[in-house]
Formats: structure tokens, sequence, C-alpha cells
């Protein structure tokens, strides 16, 4: 799977864990460079010291996706070091899921600025710099929650629907410019996800959905299997779940 990954640039947001942290081992284990993205700043730096004793090319830059000059700055320092950006994976996220009726307008207004405005950030940071090189692959992470609603999920659901209204749109328009672009959209897989779920009774809930989630891994070679195909082929959607779960 490493045919057209190697030497890549691939810049991350969300690195410290789950997902974006399963997804910079597998590319840099395939040879791209990685530039991680995180608050967690400990962590990523951590992560690209992992990568580089494995022979890895790999940076860290503290990232908070809630402000778009800290997600410009990631991909403005990934230009100035590697002086290119190949793909943009916009992992970061969170799901503090509750009935609408309880109100959580703070989590609600950090769903939006997190899981749909820190993809906007994204695409606004990287979306010149691939015109400019007339070459560039987009990656937008979804969910199962972006195809289907669930009571108590509505808010998550919404953006995550947007990131995939966001993505057909952005897909139709790049054409010209020769960039790529994929939604990806996991069910229950095994990262920190659920800890962001404020409410005791949706918490367990959601617990019993993540009994049969599947490692990070599964997202990993997702990435993989799109980034690898020959540039004329434009891997547009991903959806995958764990083979036992029914929502």
């Amino acid at each position: 799977m490493a045919q057209n990954i190697e030497g890549k640039i691939v810049v991350i947001t969300g690195a410290s864990s789950g997902l974006g942290k399963a997804a910079a081992r597998g590319l840099s284990a395939d040879g791209a460079t990685v530039v991680l993205g995180a608050r967690r700043l400990a962590l990523i730096q951590s992560l690209a010291d992992e990568l580089k004793a494995k022979g890895g090319k790999a940076l860290a830059i503290e990232t908070d996706v809630t402000q778009r000059e800290d997600v410009s700055r990631l991909v403005d320092t990934a230009v100035q070091t590697f002086g290119r950006v190949d793909v943009i994976i916009n992992n970061a996220g969170l799901m503090p899921n509750a009935p609408l009726e309880r109100l959580k307008v703070d989590e609600w207004e950090r769903m939006i600025d997190v899981n749909l405005k820190g993809v906007l950030y994204g695409i606004a940071a990287v979306l010149p710099v691939m015109q400019r090189q007339k070459s560039g692959h987009i990656i937008n992470v979804s969910s199962v929650a972006g195809h289907k609603i669930r009571p108590g999920a509505a808010v998550y659901a919404a953006t995550k629907h947007a990131v995939r209204a966001l993505t057909e749109g952005l897909r139709q328009e790049v054409k010209a410019y020769n960039i790529r672009t994929t939604i990806i959209s996991p069910g229950a897989v095994d990262t920190e996800l659920p800890n962001s779920i404020s409410e005791p009774d949706v918490a367990e809930a959601v617990r019993r959905i993540y009994e049969h989630a599947i490692p990070a891994d599964a997202f990993a070679r997702a990435v993989s299997f799109a980034v690898s195909q020959p540039d004329d082929v434009d891997i547009n959607e991903i959806l995958f779940r764990p083979t036992r779960q029914e929502f």
C-alpha cells in the first residue's frame, strides 16, 4: 500500500491520539513525512520522536483547530520546512452527545468550532498551497453519524453531515487544480472520542455501542488506501464500521 505514499508531506490535525495517531504511524511506515498538529504538544512531540527513531520524518506543532491562526501556522510551517503539502487530514473532533432538551449549548458550540470550523480552517490554510502546486489531497473525517441520526446525537450528527456536504462541494470546485478529496466516515473505533461525553447516562449508552469498537488501525488503513491510489483516481468517500455494529 506504500505506492504513491512514500515521500509525501502529510499534515494531520488531532494527531495526539486515536485516529490521527494511527494514521501518522501508518503513513510514516509507508515513507510519508508527517506534520503533527494537536493541542497536547507533549503527546505529538513524543509521537514525532517515536517515528523519527524508526527512521521516519516527523514534525510536531502545537495546534488548536478552533484558532484559525494556529491551523494556518501548522500548514505554513509544513510548507516552509518541507516545501509543499501533499495531503491534509482534517481529523480533530469531539462528541459530547446529549439530548437537545438538556440545552448543553456550550457543548454545541464546541462541536461546531472543532468538528466543522476546524475543518474549514484546515481547508482555508491548505487550499491556496495546493492550488499553486496544482496538486494535493484533502481528507476530511466525518462519521457514521454523518449518514444516520440517533436521539442524543443531533448536534454531533449535524456537524458530521456538514463535513460531508462541505467536502462534496469542495470536490466539485477543485477539479481544475488536480486536487483530490476524500470523506472518511468511521463507526465505533477505539479512541478517546466517547470521553468527551459529560452526561453519565449518554456515556453509558455510547459505551455499550463501543463494546465492539475496532482498533484505530482500521482508520489508518482507510487513509492509506485513499492516499495510495494513482493520481488520476479520486476516492471520494469511505464509510466503515465494526462488523458487529448495528447502527
